[in-house]
């Protein structure tokens, strides 16, 4: 199963359409944007939690601020990388660079986008095994979806197999 089916027509409509515009004018048009469109959803077996190494995977933008440097929030482009850091980590080390969502609630309560001490809550609970030592975060605003594929997926694919994970959660911005 393809993650991203027809790429090479989305691929071609992406650059043609919404990429060249930005390149032209330097401002998103979402109207000329065409989301990927999948016949058929990307999955695998289920798993139980109860027994699993769950990772949590967050579009948030957040990074170490006194270790990591920040997403390339501002490149009309989109920034593909993607932070890892212990899932024991104190949430207010956390810092946030994402400019396409409002960071009100965020800053308020850093779990609303990574919900880091509620899942060692159910963790005590037995809902889940156990986290994996690290999470990661990338920048959710990323509009090349061949990009996303290419780049963004291997690297947290990579650190989900060295961490021997059973289940992710992902929670987007």
């Amino acid at each position: 199963m393809q993650i991203l089916e027809n790429r090479d027509q989305w691929l071609a409509a992406f650059r043609e359409g919404w990429l060249a515009h930005l390149q032209t004018t330097g401002e998103y048009n979402w109207k000329l944007y065409q989301r990927p469109r999948n016949s058929t959803a990307p999955a695998g077996p289920g798993v139980d939690l109860r027994n699993s190494r769950l990772m949590l995977i967050s579009s948030a933008g957040g990074y170490l601020s006194d270790s990591q440097p920040p997403f390339d929030a501002a490149s009309l482009l989109g920034d593909y990388a993607i932070r890892v850091f212990p899932s024991s980590i104190p949430l207010r080390d956390l810092a946030f660079a994402h400019e396409h969502y409002d960071h009100t609630a965020v800053n308020e309560d850093p779990q609303v986008l990574i919900p880091l001490r509620h899942l060692d809550n159910m963790v005590a609970a037995g809902a889940v095994g156990e986290l994996s030592p690290s999470m990661v975060s990338f920048m959710g605003y990323q509009p090349d979806a061949t990009r996303v594929v290419d780049e963004t997926i291997p690297l947290i694919l990579k650190v989900a197999q060295a961490e021997q994970v059973q289940a992710a959660l992902l929670v987007p911005s």
